[in-house]
């Protein structure tokens, strides 16, 4: 009767310890979003059939908010986010100011503060001709943050556009690709430890060469499509503004700029009186020069002849 009731006890006490372990044995994760190492293991890029999701901050679609800039045109900052969607987020701001190396280096000092990069710098011109061109690269979470920085510099926002192309179905696609190349190389690798004719294993080595090869291939346009999930671009353009110069004030009466004027004047004036003498001169000769010769004519047909002897 006792040995009865000490089964059972013991059996139950044996089920209730094994579910206690499996609730409470540890899951291991990756700390930080995944690497070409990763997902050549075959381990997913983010989780199972997840897509990697845009960072707190990203652009979304969704309404979009245009604050007022101080001068010019507003830089468009987003409000929302889909923390669904894989997004690549661009931007293009055109600036003008006095001195666009020095909000260069002001774009720049926001980028680096931002935890981003400079992708690229361009800068041309001398004295008040100068421009650069910037392609900054911030975490995909600080792009709001970078747009209102410029938005706030000392510079006139001449055009601005803010663009986020969802990457979402194209990434899935990728995943499922990489998975199903995966699983085949792994049969492939069972063929090959089962074949025993040279001519067979070295046919699924070379069907394994290009499954591999196909796997890189798809991690690394995983991997490009994370990378500009994760940052977002911005090129900023900066011109010169142009500077207008005020209008002389007129001066008062000056007696010697009046004088100088006037004899000025008598002398253009003097100068064509001499130039109509000289004309009329020339022309009038020619008139006189043609009666002349025609009075000759005429004076020699009227001479009576002279009579013989």
């Amino acid at each position: 009767m006792t040995r009865s009731r000490i089964v059972p006890a013991l059996a139950l006490s044996a089920l209730l310890f094994a579910a206690c372990s499996a609730n409470t044995s540890p899951t291991t994760a990756p700390a930080g979003g995944f690497g070409v190492s990763d997902v050549a293991r075959g381990a997913p890029a983010v989780g199972p059939g997840a897509v990697p999701a845009p960072e707190k901050g990203a652009l979304a679609a969704g309404p979009v908010a245009a604050p007022q800039n101080n001068a010019g045109q507003p830089i468009p900052v987003p409000l929302a986010f889909d923390s669904d969607r894989a997004l690549i987020l661009t931007a293009n701001v055109a600036l003008r100011t006095k001195d666009p190396w020095a909000i260069s280096d002001r774009a720049q000092a926001i980028a680096t503060g931002l935890g981003g990069d400079v992708m690229g710098l361009s800068q041309s011109g001398s004295g008040d001709r100068r421009s650069a061109t910037l392609t900054l690269r911030v975490p995909a979470a600080r792009f709001n943050d970078a747009l209102r920085q410029l938005r706030d510099l000392d510079a006139e926002v001449v055009s601005s556009s803010v663009d986020g192309k969802d990457v979402t179905d194209q990434f899935v696609d990728l995943q499922a690709r990489l998975r199903a190349k995966q699983a085949e190389e792994q049969r492939y690798l069972a063929l090959v430890a089962r074949a025993e004719k040279i001519e067979d294993i070295l046919k699924l080595d070379n069907v394994l060469a290009q499954t591999r090869t196909q796997i890189e291939q798809l991690t690394g346009q995983i991997n490009s499509i994370k990378s500009r999930t994760t940052y977002a671009t911005i090129v900023v353009t900066i011109a010169t503004a142009a500077v207008i110069t005020p209008p002389a004030p007129a001066a008062g009466w000056d007696p010697a700029r009046s004088a100088a004027l006037a004899l000025a004047a008598l002398t253009a004036l003097l100068h064509v009186a001499a130039d109509l003498a000289i004309w009329t001169l020339v022309l009038g000769t020619l008139p006189a020069i043609a009666g002349l010769a025609l009075w000759v004519v005429l004076r020699g047909r009227r001479r009576p002849a002279t009579p013989t002897a």
